[in-house]
C-alpha cells in the first residue's frame, strides 16, 4: 500500500512526487510516456531552464526523483481505477494492480488541432499555442494566427507584440463590428479565404491559391485530457476557454475524496512553470491530507 500513487509523470506530476518524497512517503508514478510537449524540440521561459530541449528536463527531474528511496516508478499505462480513499487500485495495462491510499491525476492534455493539412505535422516546431513560449524565437517575423473560435482574435491581440500579424479566419469566426475594428486598429491584416494546407516552414496556402509566407503560425487547439480514466472513475469535468478540463477546489482536490489532479489536465492556463508549481501545490496539498485525513 503506498502513500499516493500519481498516473502521470511529466512535469505536475513529477513536482507533485518530489514534495512528497522530501516528506518521506511511499509514491509510486504510473507513466505512459507521452509528455504534451513532445512535439517540441526545446522548452523556453522555465526559469532556469530556457531553451534546453523539452526532453531533457524530464529526463534531468526523472533522475534526480530517483535519488529518493521512497519513489517506484512503473513505466505503463494506467487503465482502470477502484476503490475509495486509503484503498484505491489503479490496474495497468500489463494486467498489474497497484494499491495507494491517495491518488493524484496528472495526466496532461491531448490538443485537438484544426484540421488543416500539413499544421499536425508543424505542431510545436512552426505551429504553436503561447507565444510566451515560442515567440520570442520567431524573431519579429510575420506571424500568422489561424482562427478556432471566438477567442482567437484575443489570441492575435497577444500574438501582436512578437510580431506583425495575419488573422486568418479559415471560416472558423466571424468578426463582428467591433472586433473587427480592434484588429484594424491594430494594424492587424485580416484575410478571410479558407486556407487549403501549410507547406514549407509556415507558409499558408489558400483555398484560391495564393500563398502567404510566415515565421511561425498560433493556433488555438480544443482540449482534453489525454486520458479519459480520471472521468471514468467518476471525478467531475469541467469546460473553460480552452476545452475541457478535471474539476478540482483550491487544494487540488477532485470531486471524489482521497482523488487529486493538477497540472494541465486541470487548470488553466497552461505552460511547463503553471504545471510545475501546480505539481508542487497538489503535492503540499496531498501531504496535508495524509496528515490530517479528516481535515
Amino acid at each position: 500500500m503506498h502513500d499516493v500513487i500519481i498516473v502521470g509523470g511529466s512535469y505536475a506530476g513529477m513536482a507533485a512526487a518530489l514534495q512528497l518524497l522530501r516528506a518521506r512517503r511511499d509514491v509510486k508514478v504510473i507513466d505512459a510516456g507521452e509528455r504534451r510537449n513532445r512535439f517540441a524540440y526545446f522548452s523556453h521561459g522555465f526559469l532556469g531552464q530556457d531553451g534546453v530541449a523539452a526532453a531533457e528536463i524530464a529526463l534531468t527531474a526523472r533522475r534526480q526523483l530517483e535519488v529518493y528511496p521512497t519513489l517506484s516508478w512503473v513505466d505503463g499505462r494506467a487503465v482502470t481505477v477502484s476503490g475509495k480513499k486509503d484503498d484505491f487500485t489503479v490496474a495497468t495495462a500489463d494486467g498489474q494492480l497497484h494499491h495507494g491510499r491517495r491518488l493524484l491525476f496528472a495526466t496532461g492534455l491531448e490538443d485537438r488541432l484544426p484540421l488543416v493539412a500539413g499544421l499536425a505535422e508543424r505542431w510545436g516546431r512552426a505551429v504553436f499555442h503561447c507565444p510566451y513560449c515560442h515567440g520570442y524565437e520567431l524573431d519579429q517575423g510575420k506571424i500568422g494566427v489561424i482562427a478556432t473560435g471566438p477567442m482567437s482574435s484575443h489570441q492575435a491581440e497577444i500574438v501582436s507584440d512578437w510580431g506583425p500579424v495575419t488573422f486568418l479566419t479559415n471560416g472558423a469566426v466571424d468578426l463582428d463590428a467591433a472586433t473587427l475594428q480592434a484588429l484594424e486598429n491594430r494594424n492587424f491584416s485580416i484575410e478571410p479565404t479558407p486556407i487549403d494546407r501549410i507547406e514549407g516552414v509556415a507558409d499558408v496556402v489558400l483555398e484560391d491559391g495564393r500563398r502567404l509566407e510566415f515565421a511561425g503560425l498560433f493556433t488555438a487547439p480544443f482540449c482534453v485530457p489525454a486520458s479519459r480514466l480520471a472521468e471514468e472513475t467518476g471525478c467531475a469535468m469541467e469546460e473553460t476557454m480552452m476545452g475541457i478540463q478535471i474539476g478540482t477546489d483550491a487544494a487540488k482536490q477532485t470531486s471524489i475524496a482521497g482523488i487529486s489532479a493538477c497540472g494541465d489536465t486541470a487548470r488553466i492556463p497552461h505552460s511547463v512553470t503553471l504545471a510545475v508549481a501546480d505539481g508542487a501545490w497538489a503535492g503540499a496539498q496531498i501531504h496535508r491530507s495524509l496528515l490530517w485525513p479528516d481535515a
